[in-house]
Formats: C-alpha cells, sequence, structure tokens
C-alpha cells in the first residue's frame, strides 16, 4: 500500500497546517464511505457543465483578450459585470502600470513574438518526456483563417495603465482571514484563448456564482481574482503581491471590522484546464480523442519556501477529487513552474491546476493548441469542457472544506 501526505488542521489555519501520513484509499472504497462534507457536496451539486461552457464561450467574444487592447479592457468589463450578477458584487480593480522590457541584445526577442519557448529547468518544472514538438507563439495573424476573428485581434498591445477585477465572498467568523482562488484572463496567438485560459477565467467565475448564492455562508474569505498580464511574464499577479502583501490582516478603519487584504491563508490558480490527449505520436501528430487517463494535474513548487505547507494543501486538493469530482481523477506533481502561482508561492502555500503537467507535459507539445489560432472554442468536445468541469468540482469541494461553507436552509 502506498502512502501520501493530507493536508491536516484544516481548520487551524496557516501555521497550522502540517502533514501526516495515511494509507491510500483502497481498490474498491466507494466515495459513500470516505468522508463527505454534506455542504460542500451540495455546492459541487451547483456547478453545471452547460454553463461552465456558456462563460467559456461568452469570453470568446473579446478574441485572445491580448494584453494592453480594448478587447482585453472590455473583457475585464464583462468581467466584473458578470460577477456583479452573481451577487459578488463588491467588486474592486487593482491598477498597476505595465512596460515591456527592452530586448537583451539585439537577436532578442519581446514577448508575444514568434519563438520557441526553452523547456523549462529541472529545479522549476521537471525534465521533459516523450517526443518534443516546438511549441511557440503564434504572431502571424494570416495563421487565423476566420477573417472576423483575425480582425477582432488586429489591434497590437500598447504599454500603459492595466487593471484587472476581483470580488470577495466575505468570511462570517473569520472575515480577516482568506483564501485565492484565480486564473488569468489575457490570452496570446490570434486565436480565441478558449482553454488558455478561458477555461481556467470560467472556473474561478462558476465558483464565485455558486459561493455568491445569498444562502451560503462561509467562516473564512475567499477571494476571486481574474489575473492580467500572465502572458508577459506573470505580471499581473505579482503587482498584486507588490502592492497588498503588507496590507494582510490589516483593519480599516481600526474596529471596523472591515480587512481590505485579509491574511492569505492559500492561493490556487487554474491555467489551461481542457485538452489532454496525451503526448504527440512519432509523427508529431495528436489524438483527435481524450485520452482515457485524462487526469486534473494538481502541482505545487517543490523548491518553494513553503513547499512543505503547499504539498499538504495539494493532497488535501487530491482528497477533494476522490470526493466530489465526477469523472476524473487526480495526480499530484511538484513542478508548478510558469503559472500565477509562482508569484505567491514564497508567501503562502501555493497551488496550480491544470489539464497536463506544465513542465514535462505541456512544454513537450502534448496541447498543440497553446498560443495557438485553433485555440477557439469550437476545437473542444463534450469530454474537454468536462475536464475542466471536474477541476472546478475539485477546488469548490476543497475550498468549501477549508472555508467552512454552510447552505442555509
Amino acid at each position: 500500500m502506498r502512502w501520501k501526505l493530507v493536508f491536516a488542521g484544516i481548520c487551524g489555519i496557516g501555521a497550522a497546517m502540517s502533514a501526516h501520513a495515511y494509507p491510500q484509499r483502497p481498490e474498491g472504497l466507494t466515495t459513500n464511505q470516505i468522508t463527505v462534507s454534506e455542504p460542500a457536496k451540495a455546492l459541487v451539486d451547483r456547478l453545471d457543465l452547460e454553463r461552465y461552457k456558456a462563460t467559456i464561450k461568452g469570453l470568446t467574444q473579446f478574441g485572445d483578450r491580448r494584453q494592453g487592447t480594448d478587447r482585453n479592457r472590455k473583457a475585464v468589463d464583462w468581467i466584473e459585470s458578470q460577477l456583479k450578477s452573481y451577487g459578488c458584487t463588491n467588486t474592486e480593480r487593482l491598477k498597476y502600470n505595465y512596460v515591456p522590457p527592452p530586448p537583451r541584445d539585439p537577436g532578442a526577442v519581446r514577448p508575444n513574438s514568434t519563438t520557441t519557448q526553452q523547456p523549462p529547468t529541472a529545479a522549476g518544472g521537471g525534465r521533459p518526456r516523450g517526443k518534443r514538438n516546438a511549441t511557440g507563439v503564434n504572431s502571424d495573424p494570416n495563421a487565423q483563417p476566420n477573417l472576423e476573428l483575425r480582425a477582432l485581434n488586429s489591434q497590437a498591445s500598447a504599454p500603459g495603465p492595466r487593471e484587472e477585477v476581483y470580488c470577495t465572498k466575505i468570511g462570517t467568523t473569520h472575515p480577516d482571514e482568506m483564501y485565492i482562488i484565480s486564473g488569468h484572463m489575457d490570452g496570446i496567438g490570434w486565436g480565441e484563448a478558449a482553454n488558455d485560459d478561458g477555461s481556467g477565467t470560467a472556473l474561478v467565475m462558476e465558483l464565485a456564482r455558486v459561493l455568491s448564492s445569498p444562502d451560503v455562508r462561509t467562516e473564512r474569505s475567499i477571494r476571486f481574482i481574474l489575473w492580467n498580464n500572465e502572458e508577459t511574464g506573470l505580471n499581473g499577479s505579482r503587482a498584486y503581491v507588490e502592492q497588498r502583501k503588507d496590507l494582510q490582516g490589516k483593519e480599516d478603519p481600526p474596529g471596523s471590522g472591515h480587512f481590505p487584504e485579509p491574511k492569505w491563508l492559500g492561493m490556487i490558480t487554474h491555467d489551461m484546464m481542457m485538452f489532454d490527449h496525451g503526448m504527440p505520436r512519432a509523427d508529431g501528430s495528436m489524438s483527435k480523442e481524450q485520452r482515457p487517463e485524462a487526469d486534473v494535474n494538481i502541482e505545487f513548487q517543490a523548491n518553494a519556501k513553503l513547499a512543505s505547507e503547499a504539498q499538504a494543501l495539494a493532497w488535501m486538493f487530491e482528497r477533494s477529487n476522490e470526493k466530489y469530482a465526477s469523472d476524473y481523477p487526480a495526480s499530484v506533481g511538484s513542478h508548478m513552474t510558469n503559472t500565477d502561482s509562482s508569484s505567491f508561492m514564497d508567501v503562502v502555500p501555493s497551488l496550480s491546476l491544470r489539464e497536463n503537467e506544465r513542465g514535462t507535459q505541456i512544454g513537450s507539445g502534448w496541447d498543440p493548441q497553446w498560443h495557438q489560432p485553433t485555440d477557439v472554442y469550437t476545437t473542444y468536445s463534450d469530454a474537454d469542457f468536462r475536464l475542466g468541469l471536474n477541476a472546478a468540482q475539485t477546488t469548490l469541494g476543497a475550498v468549501a472544506e477549508l472555508a467552512g461553507a454552510k447552505v442555509q436552509k
């Protein structure tokens, strides 16, 4: 029997997070035989595949939502209006300025230009496995055959002010502590950024919808945030950490019971949730069908300062997947690279959920839509969308337990 680490001390947040051993659930043990939180299950049951698909489809009306464009700004406005319509009405915007760095040398390329992306280092992303396909960023508008979409994506990015939107479910007994649930709303490649990262953005928005229902209470706060500028180097999430890290847990004004930035207990981001069709074949082609082994990847970073706490949190999410996900299992990995959780990983236990291992699989060509014109809504099947929904079930079940969710009757 294999032994794993499991998240312990769920109610003793932050420093109380610790790891202990427990045996793997034996083969044949049903969900009814493991401890299921009835409030968490009730909330997970409110997730719906068609709603999830509709939210992704809604995001695609703004094309690739590339940062520094009007379509990006319109998408931020749309996301905010949707959050408000769900009842998450205390929306706010983080503002920052973005100026692309100059090239390092005459032969260097600026972000978002056509260049093969280098495989992650062993310390950060793990060693690639299997046949590697060159994976780059498409910057050729003519590669997009849909003329309407080509025109929609035609405005180039300009440096300057940026905004990203968030809203917060306020905890009833511990409003000064919170979990951060996130994805990035910007994309590149001259497609619709349906998977990268419409799938993660829609997941966060669906969780905001469910948890913002008037009959739902949580003991601790939960923040739903959609990062901007992820594709330029995690600039939106880095700006958030820079501006708000030192505000954690401070009551403002004193005695008001209002905490603009509750203490961070955990940060979970969602980035590329849907395409798990396996590695490229020997000739470089890909299966059109989802692989039988498709799963939800839960990643922490092994060389983060809070790696042990993040690992314990990852196993807690794995158990949540066993309890609440309807179709797909989860696997835990230790190479959380090139994702917005990286901005937080040394100051709070941080995870990334995605379709494949970021370093060893996506970086090896397992998703041919990555930053390409083919990342459009019609590329994906219901099985692909359902994989993303299972990630939503996993996160919602875990966060409902961690935050002490209750459903009032």
